[in-house]
């Protein structure tokens, strides 16, 4: 998409140098000023801004993604829809959006915060508001840590600067620092501008696994209780899961101000998911590759993975992460 937009500014730039040739010096004048307006104007077009035409909340988009393409995730997906929904459709918020979601490998973390960029971006995770730390890639090294705690200030900062819908995605939360993440604590707390800059429009997500053994645990004992998985509510689990992540040193939020001072407006358990589900997602993946989706395939694909516990086998313990390179193998 980008690669387009440049070929077509560079096809009108080009346009413009060989009618310069041809003309006259008034006409040439002419030609260039009309050549140098329409340049800017197409460039204008083209280019990501931060305005309505790149950034547009669509709730209907959201809502049906969440239905249709996250499979087993009652809870996140009633959270998620009306957390971005209200905080969007808010003109004057009085904080940032701040969300943190938590669950084992392959659940979903990474696929939620795809889906909420896409609901709000024109160009989705590939916008240029958009940006993703990863903490084994950008704070690898604890001796670093007083660096990397003016690093990230700097750049929210400045990215804020330039679009106050920015949004930040922190993955892997339980291998950052323990207190990196205090260092943004300002940002995301209820001021209304921090020298100069308003932070009340930006987003903030949280992904990791910390707490995914509490939410595991719940839903096991759900199961042996012979009780549906969709009766669990958020109530179940919200209080563990904060307190379990406050008090986890390897949890990236250990004694972290964000929680004792309430600024995480929701943390999001996103639940193991069970044979079913891994079936679904097979479905769909064969689906997006525009394959004919077989049943028989995404069974013997669903029973080769690993569950737990390992007796009932009843939850697939990296979740949907490996489906995509199975198939491959597979198919």
């Amino acid at each position: 998409m980008k690669a387009t937009r440049l070929y077509l500014l560079l096809h009108v730039l080009s346009t413009t140098a060989v009618l310069v040739n041809t003309f006259d010096p008034v006409t040439t004048t002419v030609v260039i000023g009309i050549g140098a307006s329409l340049g800017r104007t197409i460039y204008n077009y083209l280019h990501e801004s931060c305005d309505s035409k790149w950034i547009a909340f669509n709730a209907t988009a959201l809502e049906v993604d969440l239905s249709r393409k996250l499979f087993g995730q009652h809870i996140a997906s009633r959270i998620i829809l009306k957390a971005v929904n209200g905080f969007m459709k808010n003109a004057n918020p009085k904080k940032p959006l701040v969300l943190s979601l938590h669950g084992w490998t392959g659940t979903g973390k990474n696929f939620v915060s795809k889906l909420i960029a896409e609901s709000i971006y024109k160009e989705g995770m590939d916008s240029n508001f958009v940006h993703v730390f990863t903490s084994t890639l950008h704070f690898p090294h604890p001796s670093q840590y007083l660096t990397y705690k003016s690093q990230l200030q700097q750049w929210i900062k400045g990215n804020v600067t330039n679009c106050e819908r920015s949004m930040f995605i922190f993955d892997e939360m339980d291998k950052m620092h323990p207190g990196l993440i205090d260092s943004i604590k300002p940002y995301l707390d209820y001021y209304d501008k921090l020298d100069g800059v308003s932070y009340r429009k930006a987003i903030f997500i949280f992904l990791s696994n910390a707490g995914g053994d509490s939410i595991a645990q719940t839903a096991l004992d759900f199961w042996k209780e012979g009780r549906n998985r969709e009766e669990i509510e958020l109530k179940d689990l919200e209080m563990l899961l904060s307190l379990s992540v406050f008090n986890n040193k390897e949890s990236g939020f250990f004694r972290t101000s964000l929680i004792d001072k309430n600024l995480v407006d929701f943390f999001v358990p996103l639940l193991p998911l069970e044979y079913r589900h891994v079936v679904q997602c097979v479905m769909a993946e064969m689906k997006d590759r525009g394959v004919e989706p077989d049943q028989y395939l995404a069974d013997k694909l669903a029973k080769d993975l690993v569950y737990f516990p390992k007796s009932e086998r009843v939850f697939s313990v990296k979740g949907c992460k490996t489906i995509e390179s199975k198939l491959d193998y597979y198919t």
